[in-house]
């Protein structure tokens, strides 16, 4: 699959959500294969992967998301909670500078930073990190550890689905043919509560992780009354370390003992060997990268 290749592909470019649910809708119920674009920037990727087209077949359309102004929002919901709602087709550049998620949302907008080059991040988005569905996403283990619920829509309305439930397997998840990932709904963060962001790659940025970690936490009387954490490349989805936080939300801060620790970890992760690095060695940052964080907590009560 190279550039050239993309000359064979249509391109819808809808103007409303609206327009675009419709648009699906009608070609799911003709059986018709589309792809949805935000970013575009696994997209080549993408298209490299799957099945070469069948003689006389004719490529999917492509439908560009990128100019749906509902998609590209920031804002708190106040009237639930004070939730903060970010529009799938934000990009990371968006979020690393926007000001609302800097100061709720301090992991997402670190997370922001480490996510390839300049021009990845002009054109990458949370909406397009889960939709591709790959374990290694960095943008994803950030929604996780943040509890985020995400929005789905399509010409029967909005529907909204827990992180915890929307990832069924390697690439795969609960959205339906005929659904847009349109935003993601968070929790922020209580001020000075600690958070943290580590991505252990061969390269601070610009490479795939070979363990991310992603964690938050709110504390009171010496007890974690809120945490989420999350790693990337570590299982055939984001890991999202549910033993490990029952440990900590279970546990004063004072007792937790870091082989208990570790022991969850293990419970939570199935790190594998390929190109990127070993079994192994994604088991030990795994370990390290938790208890870290787990010092930081100590040291913040």
């Amino acid at each position: 699959m190279s550039v050239a290749d993309l000359a064979r592909y249509e391109l819808a470019v809808p103007r409303a959500l609206s327009e675009a649910c419709a648009l699906l809708a009608a070609r799911v119920a003709s059986g018709e294969p589309t792809l949805l674009c935000a970013g575009g920037t696994d997209l080549l990727v993408e298209l490299g992967m799957a099945p070469p087209l069948a003689a006389g077949a004719r490529p999917p359309l492509c439908v560009d998301l990128s100019r749906l102004p509902e998609l590209r929002a920031v804002e708190r919901l106040e009237r639930d909670g004070a939730r903060i709602r970010i529009g799938a087709g934000v990009s990371y550049l968006t979020l690393g500078r926007h000001e609302l998620v800097q100061g709720a949302l301090p992991l997402l907008a670190r997370m922001s930073h480490d996510i390839g080059g300049p021009t990845i991040q002009a054109r990458g988005t949370l909406g397009g990190n889960l939709a591709t569905g790959s374990p290694a996403a960095d943008g994803v283990a950030a929604l996780a550890a943040h509890d985020a619920t995400v929005v789905l829509t399509s010409v029967r309305g909005e529907r909204r689905v827990p992180f915890a439930g929307f990832q069924t397997g390697y690439k795969r998840s609960v959205r339906q043919a005929d659904e847009i990932i349109t935003a993601f709904e968070l929790e922020p963060l209580a001020p000075g509560s600690p958070w943290c962001w580590r991505k252990v790659g061969a390269r601070q940025a610009q490479a795939i992780s070979k363990v991310a970690f992603a964690a938050v936490a709110e504390l009171e009387g010496g007890r974690a009354r809120r945490f989420g954490a999350a790693m990337a490349s570590m299982a055939p989805v984001t890991a999202t370390l549910p033993a490990t936080r029952a440990l900590v939300l279970g546990t004063p801060l004072a007792d937790l003992d870091g082989e208990a620790l570790d022991r969850a970890v293990a419970a939570d992760t199935s790190p594998i060997d390929d190109i990127r690095s070993t079994r192994a060695y994604r088991a030990h940052c795994a370990r390290a990268l938790a208890r870290g964080f787990l010092r930081e907590l100590g040291a913040a009560v």
